[in-house]
């Protein structure tokens, strides 16, 4: 099986340059499936229903996400209602939607699983999600295709998370920081691991966001309104290959560049 995984896709410059390149990555990389992160896909803060519907229609199988999900109110029901759209399986009982889902991807194919968690380290104090880590692969299926986003903000976090799933799923990829880092790897049994896939949104930026504007916030240590930046695109993510056993065969880092979106 090859799969693509995609990083934060932020805003309408990442959206619209992946809608248009999916088809031909699904093609051209040969992908079985293509995972994404979609928490800042609107505006750059958040993901609205409509848009949430528009990528998967695009091809994106699952979409999965992080602490900014709650921010558009007309998602929540969207989460509850259709289980290619997670949140991070930590938040507390009785949040919106699912953490973990498995789907069937297709003939002669291997179920995946898709288990969404966020970090607590410079985050939100949510539920532990080492244990809820443990919790969900208790509720998989033996036979499936694993993959973890873990949405967390330090490095040591994605790394502990990843030895402690190291033989027990098929992947771990950091999502949240928009930058992507050159660390894949294949640990002990078989579980690829990327501190973080980067972002699907423009190139020149801070993380997304226009650079003059957080330029002066730096400089003035004063509020300023986020907007996002113009311009090129760049598409970050990762391919990773995986046996029928649900071991990581291959994972390589990916980064394509896109004309002005």
């Amino acid at each position: 099986m090859r799969l693509l995984f995609l990083g934060d896709i932020v805003g309408r410059p990442g959206r619209r340059a992946l809608a248009a390149r999916l088809d031909g990555l699904r093609r051209e990389l040969a992908l079985d499936v293509i995972v994404a992160n979609g928490e800042n896909a609107s505006g750059g803060l958040g993901l609205t229903a409509k848009n949430a519907r528009e990528l998967h229609g695009a091809g994106v199988d699952v979409l999965t996400s992080g602490n900014h999900i709650w921010k558009m109110k007309d998602v929540h029901a969207l989460l509850d209602g259709e289980p290619w759209l997670l949140r991070p399986a930590n938040y507390p009982p009785g949040a919106p939607g699912r953490g973990a889902a498995v789907y069937d991807i297709g003939p002669g194919l291997p179920r995946v699983a898709v288990i969404n968690l966020i970090g607590r380290t410079y985050m939100d104090a949510v539920d532990c999600p080492f244990r809820a880590a443990q919790e969900s692969l208790r509720n998989l299926p033996e036979k499936a295709v694993v993959l973890v986003d873990f949405h967390a903000e330090a490095t040591s976090e994605k790394r502990a998370m990843a030895f402690m799933l190291q033989g027990r799923v098929s992947a771990v990829i950091g999502t949240h920081t928009h930058v992507q880092t050159n660390d894949a790897r294949i640990l002990p049994g078989g579980t690829g691991f990327l501190t973080d896939a980067g972002m699907c949104g423009p190139m020149d930026s801070v993380l997304g966001m226009d650079q003059q504007i957080i330029l002066n916030r730096f400089l003035t240590g004063l509020p300023v309104k986020f907007e996002l930046a113009s311009g090129p695109v760049m598409l970050n993510g990762a391919v990773l290959e995986i046996d029928d056993a649900g071991r990581c065969t291959g994972i390589s880092v990916w980064r394509e560049e896109s004309p002005t979106a």
